[in-house]
């Protein structure tokens, strides 16, 4: 019965049809998107406060790629983010100051797609991108720079506080917020649309059979309750509805509150191994697996003779055959990426506080 009161408050849209409807129309009345293949549409999505030009882009890509950015001037936000790996670092547990991991064993979220999600880190205690582009570089763990710091260096190099100048048209000293702010004009840009999003954009011809087959065991067994919206992913659930997790034990994140964690983005997902939160398992078919240990399913069904329905909860139970078709549809969400050429930074000068490895 619990279980049934937690799918209520996880199914946010669930219609039912007494008439077939295509694949594309069931996967958009359950909750899933696309990227749209319309730019001004994009556009209204990825930069809703209209901040992005062309000029805070190329400054913000520049910071991403800075290791300057950190207190050891070693480690830039792609370190743990590189865009040329998914967007992830591909360990088990983020590496930061000193070469020390995670304490908390957390594993590192993609930052391609990230702009579509709701909620930014595990603990979705960010509300936006430009929220978190402050958290790593402070962070002890990770960059280790205070905002002074980091203030400091961008300031005192001629070629940044130029483009700055440039980009916001303002001669005001350089903050931190600002810096943060760039960086994530940058990140908003990082959308990588796939087949699959070809697919609910019209294409018919977009996926393959068994790729489509994937798809509609992915809404079948009530994936899409927790992965769905255009990120696949990105808002605050519950984990561990059924069974504990296999590898809970390893770090000490728990979840938020009631156990609420973020979930993933499953695009790009077959290249953003290891999964879970503390990335503990590589193999993508096998996470899928533990998933459908870990959560509950749910079927629904509809008396013929009248509107009203009901939600029965039921293990997930996916066989083999279910797996191989569902993580052919993952495969399916592998994006094109933007074509990203490492930046050429400005030098330092002897006025930029200098790296400190302690």
């Amino acid at each position: 019965m619990k279980y049934k009161k937690i799918i209520l408050y996880l199914l946010t849209t669930t219609l039912l049809f007494s008439t077939p409807i295509s694949l594309v129309e069931k996967a958009k009345k359950n909750g899933l998107a696309p990227i749209p293949d319309n730019g001004k549409e994009l556009l209204k999505i990825i930069d809703p406060e209209n901040v992005i030009t062309p000029k805070r882009v190329h400054l913000g890509k520049m910071l991403y790629f800075d290791p300057r950015l950190s207190k050891s001037s070693l480690i830039s936000c792609n370190w743990c983010h590189n865009l040329g790996l998914g967007g992830v670092d591909g360990v088990a547990k983020a590496i930061g100051h000193r070469w020390a991991g995670n304490p908390l064993h957390l594993n590192s979220p993609t930052v391609y797609n990230a702009v579509f999600a709701k909620r930014q880190f595990w603990d979705g205690r960010s509300p936006s991108l430009e929220d978190q582009a402050q958290g790593p570089i402070q962070a002890g763990v990770e960059m280790a720079a205070p905002k002074e710091l980091i203030e400091q260096r961008i300031n005192s190099i001629p070629q940044y506080v130029k483009l700055f100048h440039k980009a916001y048209k303002t001669k005001k000293k350089i903050t931190f917020k600002q810096i943060a702010d760039t960086i994530a004009i940058f990140e908003r840009t990082l959308v990588t649309p796939s087949r699959y999003d070809d697919f609910l954009n019209g294409k018919k011809d977009a996926l393959s059979k068994i790729e489509k087959e994937g798809l509609n065991i992915f809404i079948d067994k009530g994936c899409v309750t927790c992965h769905n919206g255009i990120a696949l992913g990105g808002d605050m659930k519950p984990f561990e509805l059924k069974e504990k997790y296999k590898y809970r034990d390893t770090g000490s994140f728990i979840g938020k509150d009631k156990k609420m964690i973020k979930v993933p983005t499953l695009r790009n997902v077959t290249e953003t191994a290891p999964y879970f939160h503390n990335g503990m398992i590589w193999d993508l078919k096998n996470a899928i697996k533990e998933m459908g240990k870990v959560q509950v399913g749910y079927k629904i069904e509809q008396n013929k003779k009248s509107s009203n329905f009901s939600i029965d909860i039921m293990p997930i139970s996916l066989t083999n055959k279910d797996i191989n078709k569902i993580y052919a549809f993952l495969k399916s969400l592998d994006g094109r990426k933007p074509k990203i050429e490492f930046p050429q930074l400005p030098p330092s000068t002897l006025k930029t506080a200098r790296p400190n490895e302690k």
